[in-house]
């Protein structure tokens, strides 16, 4: 049961970003028309009452029309409704409605009813006749059960249960993962956390290679969806090149939040290393023979490996001239797991030049690709979001800072001309980062210049010492007024 895929393939995080495209002010119709039928023939394939009864009920749904406004975790029905942070916004769609249909949910929860009576049947089976194996094994395809029909509380409920049951520490590590996409399809992030953590403890005691870089991607995502894009960039990055995990995310998003996270938080000579520099980026962003390097080795065997003889034998199609802005991935993660089938092609050339313009400094390209890339990538998933406002801010702040700190004094129509915007939205901008202590310059708007304010290391370390030695001292007085104290008493 180690690896058994029940844990694995439910719920399928890719239904939650076609929920969430349902509720998406800015996603194309034809995309909500596609996501919307997706999302039917899921509910109707996997008898999924529960799932259905919380998108769409009349009063309690989520997508629907008379229930605008009511919150998501409440009800005045004496059932409790499921929990969840699925949606764009807290306001339903108006373009796409998504119809309930009492029969049809009635039918579902027959079928649900015959389902959990047959696992009642097999588990009470194997109790009388069978071993405890199979006794988790019948646990095991109830919690699948839930998982897979969208009932978060049940679900979460019988997956704890079969891991206090269960021996096998990679079976409980499975149960705990299961749990964390639980939680991330519905996004409920405390849950998330909170799992993560027990799967590291989990891991730490002796978790296997496989487990241990499943983790490391999920660890990497949860943090992108509490804005911690410095600790998830290494995590994310790593994963790239022993990525398996495709019941969390497809390959092609994971190269969009690696980049994304790296772009965004990482040192200049780390960002040189790990983005713009890297194999697997360059196999997916490079263009012509850069590409074709990376995919058959080249760029991380180096010339001096001489590893001409040693090249897969499935690159050997690959030529210059077959490059093109939008790649299918699926080849990369053929055999790598259940969701690799889904792979589409995406067109990566805004995230290329956001990486390329922001390294080389051509500030003018840059703005446009942070453009490009906040409509195809940040505005259209469902993780990225809620931040994305935020993300194109500090994107602007690293500009910024990257031009500012090569030069002492930088004329402010010089700096707008290279940027592509005007001098007073520059002004504007640069004065919001000035006053939160972001930026270390100051603005003559009278002179039009923008002079930077390096701080000296020297100062800096003396102003240091001084405060920490005062701090020091204050608590060795302290500490010697007890022991003088504690001596008295003793005497």
């Amino acid at each position: 049961m180690g690896s058994d895929p029940q844990y694995i393939k439910f719920p399928d995080l890719t239904l939650a970003q076609h929920v969430f495209n349902l509720s998406n002010p800015s996603c194309p119709q034809t995309v909500q028309q596609t996501s919307l039928k997706k999302v039917q023939d899921a509910i109707s394939e996997n008898k999924m009452a529960p799932f259905y009864r919380h998108l769409a009920h009349p009063v309690e749904g989520i997508l629907n029309h008379s229930g605008e406004g009511v919150p998501q975790h409440q009800t005045s029905s004496t059932k409790s409704l499921i929990t969840s942070n699925m949606l764009a916004s807290r306001k339903s769609p108006q373009r796409i409605d998504f119809p309930w249909d009492e029969s049809l949910y009635q039918s579902l929860v027959e079928d649900n009813k015959k389902e959990l009576d047959a696992f009642q049947k097999e588990e009470d089976e194997a109790e009388e006749a069978a071993g405890d194996t199979e006794v988790l094994a019948a646990r095991g395809k109830r919690a699948e059960f839930w998982a897979r029909v969208g009932d978060k509380d049940k679900a979460i409920e019988s997956h704890e249960a079969l891991l206090e049951k269960t021996t096998f520490l990679g079976t409980k590590i499975d149960l705990v993962l299961a749990m964390i996409r639980i939680g991330l399809f519905f996004g409920d992030t405390l849950s998330v956390r909170k799992n993560i953590e027990r799967a590291n403890t989990l891991i730490e005691s002796g978790g296997d290679w496989d487990r241990r870089n499943r983790l490391k991607a999920y660890k990497g995502l949860h943090l992108l969806t509490i804005r911690s894009y410095s600790v998830a960039a290494p995590l994310l990055l790593d994963s790239l090149s022993t990525f398996t995990s495709y019941e969390l995310c497809s390959y092609s998003a994971l190269v969009i939040y690696s980049v994304l996270a790296g772009s965004l938080s990482l040192k200049r000579v780390d960002f040189k290393a790990k983005v713009v520099d890297a194999p697997e980026i360059k196999a997916i962003l490079g263009s012509g023979e850069d590409r074709v390097a990376a995919l058959t080795g080249e760029v991380s065997s180096g010339p001096s490996a001489k590893d001409e003889e040693m090249k897969d034998a499935s690159t050997t199609s690959a030529t210059p001239g077959a490059a093109t802005t939008a790649v299918n991935l699926t080849t990369l993660g053929a055999g790598s797991g259940i969701q690799a089938d889904a792979e589409v092609p995406v067109d990566f050339s805004p995230l290329a030049d956001l990486v390329s313009s922001l390294y080389n400094g051509n500030y003018r390209s840059f703005f446009v690709a942070l453009a490009a890339v906040e409509d195809n990538f940040l505005t259209q998933d469902r993780y990225l979001y809620e931040h994305r406002a935020w993300f194109v801010r500090e994107m602007r702040l690293r500009a910024y800072q990257q031009l500012l700190q090569s030069y002492r004094v930088v004329g402010l129509n010089s700096m707008a001309s290279d940027f592509g915007v005007t001098v007073d939205f520059l002004d504007k901008d640069l004065a919001k980062f000035i006053a939160s202590n972001r930026i270390a310059c100051t603005i003559d708007r009278v002179n039009g210049i923008i002079e930077t304010n390096r701080p000296d290391d020297k100062n800096k370390q003396y102003a240091d010492v001084v405060k920490h030695g005062d701090s020091l001292i204050t608590k060795l007085q302290k500490y010697g007024q007890a022991v003088r104290l504690r001596g008295s008493e003793r005497s």
